[in-house]
């Protein structure tokens, strides 16, 4: 598959940076505590369906010491509609365990410790970053690695290498540039009949083959 040329790079970066300045993530939330807990649930699983979910398990555990608290039946009972249940509702509890117990009920803003959370690996950690506190950060999903790779931006094989690409091609904007990505997927450069006809970087695209990461 051709790549991109750095000149159209710039010129695709350009376009997703004034067509998305202002986007966010679809995810509700309130606090950091909440954006941990949505962004966590949302792997594999779709935002509105997380959207669905998340009221009532925040009602129920508004804070990390609750949540730590927690029977874990009942967290299960909670997010029982979301893929991967079983595994979530264990890290959720051990997540707020950690918080509460190194970080004193406040959720660490550094993606590295992030990280030491139970359920927030690289991706999660970034996203957070991303969105709570407007890092220069990139996280590759499956609508940001299909897109990356129809515009010939990155021929990697895994969403983390696909990352170090982007980042390395990019360098700036990176939290814009992942929303816009993230939102130009699910909307437009969709994986099953893209709509081509909205787009607006048609020129620049390689192929309209799905990837899955």
């Amino acid at each position: 598959m051709k790549k991109a040329t750095k000149k159209e790079i710039q010129e695709i970066q350009k376009r997703f940076v004034e067509r998305y300045s202002d986007a966010v993530t679809e995810l509700h939330y309130k606090n950091a505590y909440e954006l941990v807990i949505a962004v966590a649930l949302s792997a594999q699983c779709t935002d509105k369906r997380v959207n669905l979910i998340t009221p009532a398990l925040f009602e129920k555990y508004p804070t990390p010491q609750d949540l730590a608290d927690a029977d874990i039946e009942e967290v299960k009972k909670l997010i029982n509609t979301c893929s991967f249940f079983n595994n979530k509702a264990k890290n959720l509890i051990a997540m707020a365990k950690r918080v509460v117990e190194v970080y004193d009920g406040e959720i660490p803003m550094n993606e590295k410790e992030l990280q030491t959370l139970a359920g927030v690996g690289q991706k999660t950690a970034n996203v957070v970053m991303i969105e709570y506190t407007g890092a220069n950060l990139m996280a590759v999903d499956t609508h940001v690695f299909r897109v990356a790779h129809r515009l010939g931006l990155s021929d990697d094989k895994t969403a983390k290498a696909t990352e170090a690409t982007l980042v390395k091609k990019f360098k700036t904007d990176l939290h814009v540039l992942h929303q816009a990505m993230v939102l130009f997927g699910r909307y437009i450069c969709t994986a099953k009949n893209p709509k081509c006809e909205k787009c607006f970087l048609t020129e620049f695209c390689k192929t309209k083959e799905s990837f899955k990461v």
